[in-house]
């Protein structure tokens, strides 16, 4: 057992937020001497390992003690995603500053195209590295090789709309780097089935609250699960954007509309919708 001060000396949290900790209900001590001191196990030094990860990502308190306590909670998935994370900050910090090193020694100039024919190839070979073989067939399947796969690719990606869409992208993802890093690094089929799997039970779990106003905490905690899984999913640092965008579309779009109200019940999309704009927009 460890005492706060000793617990203080070991993390660099203070005593006094160590304290608030544990009158928020976020970190309990796992007893008290006989003085009445604090005093905490390896079990309750985990846990606060896990709340300085999220504190990384800047999620609110409220947030991270609803994620900790959810029996649902995946510990290892969870530091898979949060190790995918800080690399890919890591990696794009680096870039950052190679690129104003450039720019000091005037060997570079801003780029503020959008997406070129070699970001395009890029994407194309990162698409086919990540490709399962069942994928690569039905690829080759319907256009009968990947060369001719290829040439409809980049074709489609050099489209106007295609260049509104990656803009779309960039904006959401916060920089064109970040979005390639994603793509060139996309999560793994069993990871993405445990996030599709999470956002499910988020989901019913709305649709549950149906007949609640959005606005109180229990429909926002709701809400903030989905935030956190969305930013590990996406690998995005902030997805108010998109997730405003898919809030409209589950409340103007009549075939996700009705896809949700016959998995959720009658009024789901109306609801959930309601719920991701009251939680971004507050």
């Amino acid at each position: 057992m460890r005492s706060v001060k000793e617990v203080s000396a070991l993390t660099g949290i203070s005593v006094r937020t160590l304290h608030y900790y544990d009158q928020i209900g976020l970190l309990k001590p796992t007893s008290c001497s006989e003085a009445g001191y604090r005093l905490y196990d390896d079990k309750a030094l985990e846990t606060l390992r896990q709340i300085l990860f999220f504190k990384e990502f800047d999620m609110p308190l409220k947030e991270i003690k609803a994620i900790i306590e959810n029996p649902e909670f995946d510990e290892k998935m969870i530091l898979r995603g949060q190790k995918r994370m800080l690399e890919l900050k890591r990696d794009r910090l680096n870039r950052l500053i190679g690129s104003i090193d450039e720019i000091l020694r005037g060997e570079n100039e801003m780029d503020f195209e959008v997406f070129g024919r070699d970001d395009i190839e890029q994407l194309y070979q990162s698409l086919i590295e990540n490709m399962s073989g069942r994928q690569l067939q039905a690829c080759t399947g319907q256009y009968g090789d990947l060369t001719q796969f290829k040439e409809h690719f980049m074709e489609s990606a050099g489209s106007l709309k295609a260049q509104e869409n990656f803009k779309k992208l960039i904006e959401w993802y916060g920089s064109k780097e970040a979005m390639m890093e994603t793509s060139e690094n996309p999560a793994g089929s069993e990871i993405m089935q445990a996030y599709q799997n999470r956002i499910e039970s988020i989901y019913q779990k709305l649709a549950g609250k149906m007949g609640c106003d959005v606005t109180l905490f229990e429909v926002k905690e709701i809400v903030g699960e989905y935030d956190f899984v969305a930013k590990q999913l996406y690998q995005m640092k902030d997805v108010s954007k998109l997730m405003l965008e898919m809030a409209e579309l589950y409340e103007t779009d009549q075939k996700m509309r009705l896809e949700l109200d016959s998995r959720y019940g009658e009024g789901a999309a109306d609801y959930i919708g309601k719920a991701i704009k009251a939680f971004y927009k507050s």
